[in-house]
């Protein structure tokens, strides 16, 4: 069908769901307190609300007083009786499949996926894209790319057979779903492609196509970036496939898929030869019709969402909410600051520094809260481990930024180095002796029997290091922790590395500890010790 009218179509499915939000706003306590209620009638009757008397639960206030702050290690017992088959363990609702996130004690977490956890991500984005297609109606005469990743494992499932994975992110777009996905500019056939050259290849082909193009929803900003990166050394390859309605990949891919994806690749000779006046680097001309990028731009992600901002300057980057694997927690509004709480979705607290548990409608703008999500998924106040600050109100919801994590310290000998911390010194770092890096992580380094911080790190030209190791190692004492082990000789002192394509390895190595592709985490901190052998350092 034609991308306009089923764009028409989604908007108009999804304005139920922004009507009410529009409702809530105007009385969160209320709406969040009957989202609570619902749940808990919901799941009374399983193992989980038994145990912590669901049935007898009236207020808001028993259910804190009831039922504990959890994190994912609170709930590993039961994950492993649901990956086995068990059922009405967390929810009444069955497990559909189990999502993965990564972890802060093992290399990836599995989350349980119930049809009421994706019906709660559904009101977010549906609220969402109405905002969206409301403020800019010509969103909706063109295709849009929404980020697929390749299932370079293939499919899995648990020994109860449920399937391991990652849905594409069309599956959260609604009742209208496979409609929307039939209209898309990448078709979803390209997530079998389990090699990134070849993934990459395909995709880069059928977004040439998309000559009227109009909006690009990824989330982290590097996989747009590394998705673009080849477009010079492809160029006439993709080129004479566009043309030929063919693909040829540069790596061998499977006969059958080969057919598939070829049957959406109609010979396009006229596109073809318009893309051959242009350069490949000048990204923005090969999409002139392109008018929203949507992406994670906060926190760590800021400096490579600027990249893409420079690389598409007649293109409106609209920062992407918080969305973790687990929970939907906010989405972006036109004129407003942040994004908004999704109020719908979820039920939410927030612990202030004090440590005290604050609902939706008692935070303070200015300060910082950690999010705690409790949701139809089986996950009962949960600690998300993410860090916002309120920016703002549209009615009584609160508008947030993403700030960084609470579980991103690294702690060897007690020097307790937080994400937020060693942001702050990078960014100060950088701007004074004037660096730009396209990638920057700090992690520990074993050396000689010795364990120092190094900082890894991309420019593209040459620098001077000189005096950038000794600033580092200042800044890095200005957390006490850190300047005491460094004291006693337990830290040696740090060092600047410099590395080649940072960005492509350090997705590869998060991809190869079960991560998802397209939602690698931007980060400036990482704990593992192995990174300078992954970055190639």
């Amino acid at each position: 069908m034609i991308p306009s009218l089923v764009n028409a179509l989604w908007q108009a499915a999804s304005i139920r769901q922004a009507r009410r939000f529009a409702g809530s706003i105007g009385r969160v306590a209320e709406t969040q307190a009957e989202w609570l209620a619902a749940c808990l009638a919901e799941n009374r009757d399983t193992e989980y609300g038994r145990r912590h008397g669901f049935g007898a639960i009236r207020s808001v206030a028993a259910y804190q007083e009831r039922v504990p702050l959890t994190v994912y290690d609170d709930y590993a017992a039961e994950i492993a009786r649901l990956a086995a088959g068990e059922t009405r363990l967390l929810t009444r609702q069955p497990v559909l499949r189990f999502e993965l996130s990564s972890g802060s004690t093992a290399a990836s977490k599995l989350i349980p996926s119930t049809a009421g956890l994706r019906a709660e991500f559904q009101r977010g984005l549906a609220a969402w894209i109405a905002d969206l297609y409301r403020h800019d109606p010509q969103l909706r005469e063109g295709p849009a790319y929404w980020s697929i990743t390749p299932l370079v494992d293939g499919p899995r499932t648990t020994e109860g057979g449920i399937p391991i994975g990652f849905d594409a992110d069309s599956a959260y777009l609604g009742p209208l779903g496979a409609l929307v996905e039939s209209t898309l500019a990448v078709p979803g056939a390209v997530r079998h492609l389990r090699e990134v050259a070849a993934f990459r290849y395909a995709t880069l082909l059928f977004l040439l196509r998309a000559e009227r193009l109009r909006l690009i929803s990824v989330w982290n900003p590097t996989f747009l970036t590394l998705l673009l990166a080849p477009l010079r050394e492809w160029w006439e390859p993709l080129l004479a496939d566009l043309a030929a309605g063919t693909l040829h990949p540069p790596v061998p891919i499977d006969p059958l898929l080969r057919r598939q994806l070829e049957r959406r690749l109609r010979p396009a000779p006229r596109r073809a030869r318009a893309l051959a006046q242009e350069r490949p680097e000048d990204v923005a001309a090969l999409w002139p019709r392109l008018r929203l990028l949507s992406c994670w731009a906060d926190g760590p992600a800021a400096p490579y969402a600027e990249e893409l901002r420079r690389r598409f300057p007649h293109v409106t980057l609209q920062p992407k909410g918080l969305l973790a694997t687990e929970a939907f927690v906010s989405f972006p509004l036109v004129g407003h600051p942040g994004a908004a709480l999704a109020t719908t979705a979820h039920f939410f607290e927030f612990l202030a520094d004090s440590g005290e548990a604050r609902l939706a409608h008692q935070l303070d703008q200015g300060h910082t809260y950690e999010a705690v999500v409790t949701t139809g998924g089986g996950f009962y106040r949960y600690q998300l481990h993410d860090v916002v600050e309120v920016v703002g109100f549209v009615g009584q919801a609160p508008c947030l930024r993403f700030v960084g994590k609470t579980d991103q310290v690294s702690d060897w000998f007690g020097e307790k180095l937080n994400e937020r911390f060693v942001a702050g010194v990078l960014e100060r770092l950088f701007a004074r002796h004037r660096l730009q890096p396209s990638f920057a992580l700090v992690a520990p380094e074993p050396v000689a029997g010795e364990l120092r911080y190094a900082l890894y790190v991309e420019l593209q030209h040459p620098q001077d290091w000189s005096g950038l190791s000794q600033d580092l190692d200042r800044a890095l004492c200005e957390n006490f922790h850190y300047a005491y082990c460094r004291r006693l000789g337990q830290l040696a002192p740090p060092r600047v590395v410099p590395v080649v394509e940072g960005q492509e390895r350090y997705l590869r190595a998060c991809q190869s500890q079960g991560q998802k592709l397209g939602n690698v985490k931007p980060a400036v901190l990482q704990k593992a010790p192995q990174w300078g052998e992954w970055l190639g350092a």
